[in-house]
This record gives structure tokens, sequence and C-alpha cells, in this order.
């Protein structure tokens, strides 16, 4: 059964908005059922919470695909965390499609990869969800869209462009210019040691709409 939630306040107006219109909410897990039998082997009572909060802000959610990792989760939906001390994480999502990387909540909850080492993309789960959401807007607005790989990535000049604070970049930043964006994905590359996976889009002859999708 459909789970009707109300969107989190703390992002956006233009992820509001397409949480509200392209996203849709299943029925979340009841953490707290599995409570007991996490402590039962050796999960701290402090991680199991962060767990819930997750599942009781985000699980549920569905978006629409991202552009990169095939897309991300596929739902976002906490599970068991994982240890040792300090290092706690938990799955975000199953993936869309076979990944050799797993999406996870990182100890500080970050939104990142997982592949035998841990590559925070975004410092919170709202910076993915604002990523996902200016994606699909720069890609709705922008006249022109250019995808470059690999060792070209790091020709891109950033000058007179300023980070797009919303997504709380780390392994993956967003850039706005005069009448562009640029959004750059290095998590793949890191978390499986391929820097022939860094990849950018750039989106432009983007008004001021475009470039922000909020109302001034």
């Amino acid at each position: 059964m459909a789970d009707r939630r109300e969107v989190p306040e703390h992002i956006t107006r233009r992820a509001k908005c397409f949480v509200r219109i392209h996203g849709h909410w299943i029925a979340r897990t009841e953490i707290e059922q599995y409570r007991a039998r996490w402590m039962e082997h050796g999960v701290p009572a402090a991680q199991i919470d962060r767990v819930s909060v997750y599942e009781a802000v985000w699980g549920g959610l569905v978006l629409p695909p991202s552009p990169h990792y095939d897309g991300g989760p596929r739902v976002l939906s906490g599970d068991v965390p994982e240890g040792p001390d300090p290092d706690w994480h938990f799955n975000a999502g199953d993936q869309r499609t076979a990944l050799p990387y797993a999406f996870m909540i990182g100890p500080s909850g970050e939104f990142g990869l997982h592949c035998g080492h841990w590559v925070p993309l975004h410092s919170s789960v709202e910076g993915w969800v604002e990523a996902v959401a200016l994606a699909y807007h720069a890609r709705s607005c922008a006249r022109t869209t250019t995808t470059v790989t690999g060792d070209a990535v790091e020709s891109i000049d950033l000058s007179g462009f300023e980070p797009v604070p919303e997504t709380v970049g780390l392994a993956d930043t967003w850039w706005r210019g005069t009448d562009s964006l640029i959004a750059i994905y290095r998590g793949e590359a890191e978390v499986m040691n391929a820097p022939q996976c860094r990849a950018a889009t750039i989106y432009g002859g983007l008004d001021e709409w475009g470039l922000t999708g909020l109302n001034t």
C-alpha cells in the first residue's frame, strides 16, 4: 500500500516540486521490528536510530533515474548498519541494475558509494535528491548538453563558476556560471579506481530560470 507523506521541508522549492511531481512513495520499512535482532548481532542502538530516522524521512521514496550510477537507488530504503566503529554505514536503497558498488549512508549522514572502500558523493541525502532534481531541471531547460569523460573532465575551465551549495558536493559537484550548469561525477571513478569513469555534463544556453529553477 502506498505511503502518503509530505515532502521533507529541508530541501529547495525546486527539489520539492521535483519530488511531488516526478517522485512517488511506496510503503516504508518499520525499522523497529528489527531493533532487537540487530542489537543481538552487535549493532549499537545509536546506529539503529540513524536508520530509523532515515527511513522515517526518506524511506519508500521512488525518484526518476539519476543520469549516472545507472540511475541510483531504485527506492530509498534503509537496512542493517555495517561496522565497525567509528565507520558505520547502512544501505541507502538497492540498485536499479547490477553494479559493483552499493549506495550507502555514511557515518556522518553522507550519501555515497561503497565497494570495498567508501566514497561519499554528497554530504547528505538531501544533496543527492537536490542533484537529481537539478539534473532533471537542467536537462529540460538547456539549449545544449555536452558530456565529456576521462581526462577531459579535468580540462573543464571552472573560472567564473560557483559551486551549487544545496547539492553539498563531495566526489560529485555542481557548478553554476552565467549561462550554464556543469555537473562533475567522480564517484564511480574513485570507488572502482577507474579514472576513465570520470564524467561531466555541461548544460548550456540557460536563462535565469534555467540556472536555478527557483523563483526570486
